[in-house]
């Protein structure tokens, strides 16, 4: 396995090839420019290699996390209500989305969607973006059939790099309030 991967479980999955494999491949990405708060995600669904469908919008007031994980959430809606009993995996380049759909999720599910950490002052401290990891917690938990995996952004992987572009635009239409 590439040196760069984190171990995510049994479910880890490389992104080496291009999405020309066999089955669904969906790339997300997160775009957000810190000076002016605006933010964009995307993602972009291949089947045996073909771009089959993408989406994209933006944010006014975001955060980065918040982009890639709104992208990650888009996505699996797309697949649970395109291609539920199919297999289906979802590449992020973010590793924070990563880990916490497989492993850090079902501990927060099972503390009440908050940290808990040995600190006693901040304890109980709910998680950031607790609204959308419910959210996907919900697409995740009933697709058994849906992974989330981490693949190297900006290295040339055609789906990352469409899923960036797309981002890209979402974030500009925050801007100028289209789409």
């Amino acid at each position: 396995m590439n040196d760069a991967l984190t171990m995510l479980g049994s479910r880890t999955h490389t992104a080496e090839a291009q999405p020309s494999s066999a089955g669904f491949h969906v790339f997300t990405d997160g775009s957000y420019e810190p000076s002016s708060g605006e933010g964009g995600w995307a993602f972009v669904v291949y089947h045996d290699g073909t771009e089959i469908a993408s989406e994209f919008g933006g944010a006014r007031r975001s955060a980065d996390n918040t982009m890639e994980l709104t992208a990650l959430l888009k996505a699996t809606l797309w697949v649970n209500g395109n291609a539920s009993a199919r297999r289906a995996i979802v590449w992020s380049d973010c590793v924070h989305a990563v880990n916490g759909c497989n492993s850090w999720r079902l501990i927060w599910k099972n503390n009440g969607w908050k940290k808990i950490v040995p600190n006693a002052k901040v304890r109980s401290r709910r998680i950031a973006n607790a609204e959308l990891w419910m959210a996907i917690d919900l697409q995740l938990s009933s697709n058994p059939e849906l992974t989330v995996a981490w693949c190297k952004g900006h290295s040339g992987l055609v789906g990352n790099e469409r899923a960036d572009r797309l981002a890209a635009l979402g974030r500009q239409s925050a801007r100028t309030g289209a789409r």
